[in-house]
């Protein structure tokens, strides 16, 4: 093969080669995931409802849902522009393959011994003449199908970076959805709260008396109650403390002498929906802010010690959850926490 020719058709078999692996399978998309609710806070609200997250969550899983059909789409042009490069390198194959053969019979022939070989003027004229025809031909085609092969191969380059970002929003998503139906679970779903609840509580500090497999060490009644003249243990008024700390400072009540459970024991306190006393709730504020005490209870239990509590005819325990409750007290009217 003469070294014009060498020149000619190696790039053209590099382009061959470049389209065995641009025109390969295509990247396959994330299947979307199913509506996500989620914790996480909108960035114009400080302190967002449940309601108002599982939303914007929501938003956020109809735009991404949006992205990857889009990314499909793309990939389809992708693939219709792919097949119609390809069929232009197969255009060009034949002639590759004449030349080759060509060479290979006549030896290393280039275009000055072609042209040297003509027998005549005309000869010589109409050889150089065919010889520029085909070289222009070919670079014509050349440049188009590497035209071709680069906007194929831009196009893959971008798409595979779309389409891997669409995964990623569609596993956020997912974890989303896992982490608000638990935070939901906890805080005793929507029909229970009826939206009114933070979706994030602080993060209490742990309390005293935690063991390093997690259980918790007993402890008597050997602090000061600051609600009342009686005595509390110091997981009581750690707990007593965090919830303050965390902003519920409405009325409260902890020590509670006589009787069973854990008023009498200093392992309880009762969390008024008003300033003072005790009034079952009937607006919305003190719905919402019994929901919130409860919330922050429950979502820092593991670190507070929490026994179980009582709100709004419901108990919780860790092992089991929300659960229906009836009592001497309904519970309506503040929310309840023992430790353990």
């Amino acid at each position: 093969m003469t070294a014009p020719l060498r020149r000619w058709v190696t790039p053209v078999l590099a382009v061959l080669a470049a389209f065995a692996i641009v025109a390969g399978p295509a990247p396959a998309t994330a299947a979307p995931s199913s509506p996500t609710p989620s914790g996480h806070a909108p960035e114009d609200d400080e302190d967002p409802l449940i309601t108002e997250a599982i939303a914007d969550a929501n938003r956020g899983y109809i735009r991404a849902k949006a992205q990857l059909e889009k990314s499909k789409k793309r990939q389809l042009q992708l693939a219709l522009e792919v097949r119609a490069a390809q069929a232009q390198l197969d255009a060009l194959s034949p002639q590759v393959s004449a030349i080759a053969a060509q060479s290979y019979r006549t030896g290393r022939m280039g275009a000055m011994t072609m042209l040297l070989e003509s027998h005549s003027p005309d000869s010589f004229v109409r050889r150089a003449a065919l010889l520029d025809e085909l070289n222009m031909v070919n670079a014509q085609k050349l440049a188009e199908v590497n035209a071709a092969k680069n906007r194929a191969e831009q196009a893959k380059i971008a798409l595979d970076a779309e389409v891997r970002e669409q995964q990623k929003q569609a596993n956020t998503m997912a974890r989303e959805k896992a982490e608000t139906e638990k935070a939901l679970k906890l805080v005793g779903g929507l029909g229970f709260t009826g939206g009114l609840v933070s979706a994030t509580s602080p993060v209490a500090r742990i309390g005293p008396g935690r063991t390093a497999d997690g259980d918790w060490k007993p402890e008597s009644c050997s602090e000061n109650d600051p609600t009342t003249s009686g005595c509390v243990t110091p997981r009581t008024l750690h707990a007593y403390k965090e919830v303050k700390r965390a902003g519920f400072n409405r009325f409260v009540g902890c020590y509670r002498p006589g009787g069973p459970w854990e008023h009498p024991k200093g392992r309880a306190c009762d969390w008024s929906l008003q300033k003072s006393g005790f009034s079952p709730w009937h607006n919305n504020d003190m719905r919402m802010y019994g929901n919130n005490v409860a919330a922050f209870l429950i979502r820092n239990a593991d670190r507070l010690g929490i026994y179980y509590v009582i709100w709004n005819r419901q108990i919780w325990f860790p092992a089991t959850g929300w659960k229906s409750y009836s009592g001497p007290s309904n519970h309506t009217d503040h929310v309840h926490m023992s430790l353990l």
